[in-house]
């Protein structure tokens, strides 16, 4: 080979041991950032079956509350139209 030849396949060489140990590297940081990931969507669906838990516990016992105001409306409005007459 000539030195020309020589030259270009230590410089291709070079560029592509750094372009390997980039991507080693690059593959370290995003397996750490799936990692990473995993924990915050194992919190937030820990967090929304919590506030799921807690508003199905106050619908229970806002929607007993709610019908009987209702109930409490009607018999007042009757009561009232009643007594007009």
């Amino acid at each position: 080979m000539n030195s020309a030849a020589e030259v270009l396949v230590i410089f291709l060489s070079v560029f592509l041991a750094i372009f390997l140990m980039l991507g080693i590297i690059l593959t370290g940081y995003l397996i750490g950032l799936t990692k990473q990931i995993r924990e915050i969507t194992k919190s937030a669906g820990r967090t929304a079956n919590s506030l799921e838990s807690i508003i199905s516990g106050i619908a229970k016992v806002v929607s007993p509350m709610f019908a009987a105001e209702m109930f409490n409306k009607f018999i007042n409005s009757f009561k009232k139209n009643k007594g007009d007459k």
